[in-house]
């Protein structure tokens, strides 16, 4: 009996994403190893940190790095490391609650739920433009005595509204502003862990150790100048300061560090086609059997280039089938708004799973 069936929980296929409600994803067998043996003995964290960075740092192509307790910790310690810049009494300052008013910029269309982190470093969010939106002069107008840094999400679904990356890179750099990217959800493709910093020169960058790199689900990763990764650090646990509660244990560092190796020698192509073929197949199984419409989509929720099936319900809530796989055993999840859309997506699915999402998909949709 696993500990799962011991505490009653149902076991669930995935073909909805990484999610954080649904335990991340699957970690290697070699990454687990790899907690197991850090697991085993005694060391200097702020050591393991230092050394699993600039491992780190290297493979990514990067000045330097920090591995964090998730990617909304990044956010917290990177708008921190901008804020302070590392000096002790500029920290403290924040602790006494006198520090000078800091603002974090961010492009109104690209407002996320976990934006909510700005706030958790003692910011004021700050927007530019609208949902529709953003032009140059508004940012520079934005901009003040008081802003910290610019914070951007990245992916093709926040594009739209707000500016370029490279142009908010570009007017930032004339007032000497930094530019934080929250990637969280930004890999594949591979090249991200480098191309936001390296090629197009952001300060800053966050990723998320649990999703596609498929480390510890409580794992993050900063990348980006080492002049600010070295403030983050300062910020950080193990000192006892504003971010001594994302403690990023040694096991977690050693499964993050690993999990990488392992993403970046990974074939994503191979990866890429056999997801493209799971989407095809299911494609042609359902072809007929239902009264939906179904096609493929090549851009997940996230904007990220994955295969899946988008699924438009004739009449039928969402939320209606949703409610019906959740009485399937075992369980699908999917992807799904509240009105009548649902997608399916392949790429955290281990081996056969992709059958059994067919066979309890088409007890819960409408028949044709």
């Amino acid at each position: 009996m696993t500990l799962y069936e011991s505490l009653g929980i149902k076991h669930r296929i995935n073909a909805a994403a990484c999610y954080t409600a649904l335990g991340g994803s699957i970690m290697a067998p070699e990454t687990i190893a790899a907690m197991n043996d850090a697991a085993k003995a005694f060391i200097s964290l702020h050591e393991l940190q230092q050394k699993a960075g600039e491992r780190i740092a290297k493979l990514t192509q990067n000045e330097a790095a920090f591995i964090t307790t998730g990617a909304a910790a990044g956010i917290v310690l990177s708008i921190l490391a901008c804020r302070t810049r590392g000096d002790l009494s500029e920290i403290q300052k924040i602790i006494d609650g006198n520090a000078k008013r800091s603002e974090i910029i961010m492009f109104a269309g690209q407002r996320i739920p976990y934006d909510s982190s700005i706030r958790t470093a003692g910011s004021e969010l700050v927007t530019v433009g609208d949902a529709i939106q953003s032009f140059d002069y508004q940012l520079e107008a934005r901009i003040n005595e008081y802003t910290t840094a610019i914070f951007f999400c990245a992916g093709a679904h926040l594009a739209s509204a707000a500016l370029s990356l490279e142009r908010t890179i570009e007017i930032a750099g004339k007032y000497s502003i930094p530019v934080i990217v929250d990637a969280a959800a930004q890999l594949p493709p591979v090249t991200n862990l480098w191309r936001f910093t390296k090629e197009l020169g952001a300060d800053l960058a966050i990723f998320s150790g649990g999703k596609a790199l498929r480390g510890p689900q409580s794992s993050g990763l900063i990348v980006g100048k080492r002049e600010l990764i070295e403030a983050v650090r300062v910020n950080a646990a193990p000192h006892p300061r504003l971010a001594r509660g994302f403690k990023a244990s040694k096991e977690e560092i050693a499964g993050l560090l690993t999990a990488l190796e392992i993403y970046l020698n990974r074939d994503h192509r191979a990866d890429w086609q056999s997801w493209s073929t799971i989407v095809d197949t299911w494609l042609i199984e359902l072809s007929g059997k239902t009264a939906c419409t179904i096609w493929r989509d090549d851009v997940n929720e996230a904007g990220q280039p994955t295969p899946r099936v988008a699924i438009e319900l004739p009449d039928a809530s969402a939320l209606d089938v949703v409610a019906k796989l959740q009485t399937l055993d075992p369980i699908v999840e999917v992807v799904h708004n509240s009105r009548q859309m649902i997608w399916i997506s392949p790429d955290s699915l281990q081996s056969g799973e992709e059958n059994v999402v067919i066979t309890q998909l088409l007890k819960a949709l409408p028949k044709k």
